[in-house]
């Protein structure tokens, strides 16, 4: 019976299907490569994101701590936000600011001067802010951006006084 069953498989088509999984992996392989080249894309953007936004943190927590001096801030921010090498370097820019303004419900209204008597709308001094910033060139795996930014950015302000 075993021998009908092979003659009359083959008489009708059915050879063996033992080089059918061979030829689905072949089919399947450009699409999962493709999957995971955009997800170890996105997870070298997901770090390089953090190590942006941890540099300008580290900007920020200089100035808090030691007040404003625009290298040792702009320094801070590059030196903490250090890229393992062979990675694009971090850069503080634009340069760390300074400015006075009064705070509101929308956020920082900017003033001309840091001077008494108030000048604030609710009679309060105007503060003076450091603004920190960061960018990092975003390296890609691909020649294609897949949409990705190509430039990574942060910024963070802190009120010093």
């Amino acid at each position: 019976m075993a021998l009908a069953n092979i003659v009359f498989g083959k008489l009708l088509g059915r050879g063996s299907e033992s080089g059918t999984a061979a030829i689905e992996f072949g089919l399947f392989l450009p699409l999962l490569l493709i999957l995971l080249t955009g997800t170890v894309e996105l997870g070298f953007l997901a770090f390089e994101s953090m190590q942006v936004n941890n540099a300008v943190d580290a900007g920020i927590f200089y100035a808090a701590k030691n007040g404003w001096n625009a290298a040792s801030i702009a320094s801070a921010t590059v030196g903490g936000g250090a890229m393992p090498s062979g990675m694009n370097a971090l850069t503080a820019t634009p340069a760390p600011t300074q400015f006075c303004g009064c705070p509101t419900a929308t956020g920082i209204t900017k003033s001309a001067t840091c001077v008494a008597p108030p000048a604030c709308p609710d009679g309060s001094t105007p503060g003076t802010y450091v603004q920190v910033n960061a960018s990092l060139s975003h390296m890609t795996i691909f020649p294609t951006s897949w949409g990705l930014p190509a430039t990574l950015t942060a910024a963070n302000v802190i009120r010093i006084n």
